[in-house]
């Protein structure tokens, strides 16, 4: 970390020293490079007022008007009166309290910004603090704009006693207000954050992202190391250290961080819109018409518009390793899109990724497996595209982020299945794939699934209880792998290529049974053969589908993703004739 030790008012020096590289730096090199090293990277502590000035877009900062509380609520004395701190604390920092807040934009997008400034007393949480941060919300609340939280502190303020411990409870409450309010709250975690406020609004918000380097945690290194005897890693607390253990959801470098947090705020509507009208509140789930505004062409509803094949030959280019993956369509088809990171709890699955971005200028969630592509240590490292509990965990985390902020939901299915092996037994599969059914069955906002290749098994049924299932042209969903099922009750492998026929696993058969709404074309030889080309059919699917559910209240969109589901397997659901059992 680069340590600049300035008096306050006092003119700065013509060179710093980075106490990470030790490499002597030019000031006004340093400075434009935001304080961060030119050599080694390390991100120096800024104050609030220069997060201020660096976030917030020039001229557009309006501060918050004060709040008034009590400066010594305790009467406290150590070595020092507490009050002697505090006016020692103001003349250095020429602030009132470790928190600035304003309100202004970032890449012209409205925000409430509440900065803390670790030179103020470590940035410790007081009842000035708490209020401050709690007026901001307030602001957030009433004007409809995001709120960022830029925070940096010890932990709770001890010269305040337990009234600083409130602080924790006041300033959740105010978040609280925000979730129900749908209102987007996006923290900067910066270094170091401990203690009370990371144990209250600085981890509660929608989206969590770090700056290099920038430590986090309840309990610090010292104390945790005093209290256990334990040696800890490398890098323990670390926002690199965070996004591998899926607590953080990205770390982004300071001179990132403006249009990073421009592409967050774009998620915020402008304004609730008036309800459209529910155009036939009792109208079929399969009422969907055939034209849309993308063309008649770009959802295939109906078997006879699909050529027949063979169910193993669709198999193979279900599972062909070149296939587009989600990461390759959300970089075709989402502008602004910015993948979000694990499941707030131990793990960043790899196996499925999520994040916003726009689809032809309309906010959407998505929400995908990630195969890895074509190189074996990437899909390795992937799993294979078969998530943990964690990968299904992070999936209703931007579920729910979705449903408060209005978003669409687009899931891309393409999984073997869930992860079978002990470790994944050991931390919950079954519950976290039934927790996404539940919370799937009930979000107030609409879903797209589509099976852009392999759909096996409660593992991609985690992610497509829709309103619209859609297929890729050449893509599979079945309950088991056609060799698991011929292994399981022909008693042999080989017997796959009949077992795939035998599940009627292909698009067209999974539209004559209505398991899925409709098809989506794919390039002459499959998607394989042309991203770009598979992308735009793709997204002409998916603007279609949303098209036709946008009218639709949530209730509406409740009523008929129940109703959907619940036909299933009963006589008058199968289109195909069917002779009597």
């Amino acid at each position: 970390m680069v340590e600049v030790e300035i008096p306050h008012n006092a003119e700065p020096p013509a060179w710093v020293r980075c106490d990470s590289c030790v490499t002597l730096i030019y000031a006004k090199r340093f400075t434009r490079a935001l304080k961060v090293c030119p050599d080694c990277g390390s991100h120096t502590r800024l104050t609030a007022r220069q997060r201020l000035e660096h976030l917030l877009d020039a001229g557009t900062a309006v501060p918050l008007d004060p709040v008034e509380c009590v400066p010594d609520p305790l009467g406290f004395s150590d070595t020092r009166p507490y009050v002697d701190r505090l006016v020692d604390a103001r003349a250095a920092t020429g602030q009132r309290t470790a928190v600035l807040c304003a309100r202004g934009t970032i890449e012209g997008r409205p925000v409430v910004v509440a900065a803390m400034d670790f030179g103020f007393l470590g940035g410790s949480l007081g009842c000035g603090e708490g209020a401050l941060i709690t007026a901001a919300a307030h602001t957030s609340l009433r004007m409809r704009v995001p709120l960022l939280l830029v925070t940096a502190s010890g932990g709770a303020r001890m010269q305040e006693g337990v009234l600083s411990l409130m602080q924790m409870a006041k300033t959740t409450n105010a978040l609280a207000e925000l979730d129900e309010a749908g209102i987007l709250v996006v923290s900067l975690i910066t270094d170091p954050t401990y203690g009370g406020v990371a144990a209250s609004f600085a981890t509660l918000a929608d989206v969590i992202i770090a700056e290099p380097g920038a430590r986090l945690g309840f309990a610090g290194p010292r104390v945790i190391e005093h209290t256990t005897g334990e040696t800890l890693p490398e890098g323990f607390q670390t926002a690199e250290f965070l996004l591998s253990h899926g607590l953080v959801d990205d770390v982004v470098p300071r001179a990132a961080l403006r249009a990073t947090l421009g592409q967050l705020l774009a998620l915020q509507p402008a304004a609730d819109p008036e309800p459209a009208a529910d155009p036939e509140p009792d109208a079929p789930v399969s009422a969907a018409p055939a034209a849309t505004a993308t063309g008649s062409g770009a959802i295939l509803r109906r078997p006879e518009e699909l050529t027949g094949g063979d169910s193993w030959a669709t198999v193979q280019l279900a599972r062909h390793p070149d296939r587009p993956t989600t990461l390759d369509y959300a970089a075709h088809l989402l502008d602004g899109f910015h993948e979000l990171h694990g499941d707030r709890i131990a793990e960043d699955c790899a196996a499925v990724v999520g994040g916003p971005g726009l689809l032809n200028g309309r906010p959407v969630m998505l929400i995908g497996h990630q195969k890895g592509g074509t190189g074996l240590v990437e899909r390795k490292r992937r799993k294979f595209g078969m998530p943990n509990p964690g990968g299904y965990r992070k999936a209703a985390r931007l579920m729910r982020m979705a449903a408060k902020l209005g978003l669409p939901v687009i899931t891309l299915i393409d999984t073997p299945g869930a992860n079978p092996g002990p470790d994944a037994e050991r931390t919950g599969q079954a519950g976290a794939i039934a927790a996404n059914l539940r919370l799937m069955a009930r979000l107030p906002v609409p879903i797209v699934a589509v099976v852009t290749g392999e759909g096996g098994s409660g593992g991609a049924l985690a992610l497509a209880v829709a309103d619209r299932v859609l297929i890729s042209a050449n893509g599979i969903y079945s309950v088991i792998s056609p060799e698991g099922c011929s292994a399981i009750l022909w008693k042999d492998a080989a017997a796959a290529p009949t077992a795939a026929e035998a599940l009627r696993v292909d698009a067209r058969q999974l539209l004559e049974l209505g398991i899925v709404d409709g098809v989506v074309p794919e390039p002459p030889g499959g998607a394989h053969t042309d991203h770009p080309r598979s992308a735009t059919l793709l997204g002409a699917a998916l603007t279609a589908a949303l098209n036709e559910l946008d009218p639709w209240e949530p209730e509406r969109l409740l009523r008929d993703r129940s109703s959907r589901f619940h036909r299933f397997g009963t006589a008058h659901n199968l289109s195909v004739e069917r002779g009597a059992l």
